[in-house]
């Protein structure tokens, strides 16, 4: 295996590094360290030349064809179906003291990671969460509800809609 493939195949262990790298945000030197694969020189080299293969576009941003509401009053449901279903847990409206957060429209998976990723840092605890192509749906505890509708807000781009109806 050459060192550059030795070198993508460590970033890909590290998702923090290829984010950083898309972005354009990454001191190469401290992250061939950091991998500690071969020469950090070498490393090094390789960084760079992925990075410049990798798309540095945003494919999260400004697209406004995402809808993001909130549903008050959800709850674990005894009978195992609702809005959100987790083996054998589902979650459904009026059933509960929980918040449900809804992005409806054109998702990605780096959209679901980002909001993920955003509440883990905004330390929202996330009770469940689904996701589909066109659909993200976070379970979160009522207090955090507007501040996580804001915080999905924020990764799609869209304009918020609160809805009691989901």
């Amino acid at each position: 295996m050459s060192i550059a493939e030795e070198t993508r195949e460590a970033v890909r262990e590290h998702p923090f590094l290829y984010e950083a790298l898309r972005a354009g945000i990454i001191n190469y030197t401290a992250a061939a360290d950091f991998l500690d694969v071969n020469d950090t020189d070498a490393v090094t080299v390789a960084l760079r030349r992925y990075a410049d293969e990798l798309a540095v576009t945003d494919t999260t941003a400004g697209d406004k064809s995402v809808r993001v509401r909130m549903k008050r009053g959800i709850g674990e449901a005894d009978d195992g179906h609702g809005l959100l279903v987790v083996g054998d847990t589902g979650f459904a409206p009026d059933t509960g003291e929980l918040t449900a957060i809804l992005a409806t429209g054109d998702l990605t998976v780096t959209t679901a990671q980002r909001v993920l990723g955003r509440c883990a840092i905004a330390d929202v605890t996330v009770s469940a969460a689904g996701f589909t192509a066109e659909m993200l749906i976070l379970v979160v505890g009522r207090h955090d509800g507007p501040d996580t509708l804001r915080l999905v807000e924020s990764v799609v781009g869209s304009s918020t809609e609160s809805a009691t109806d989901i």
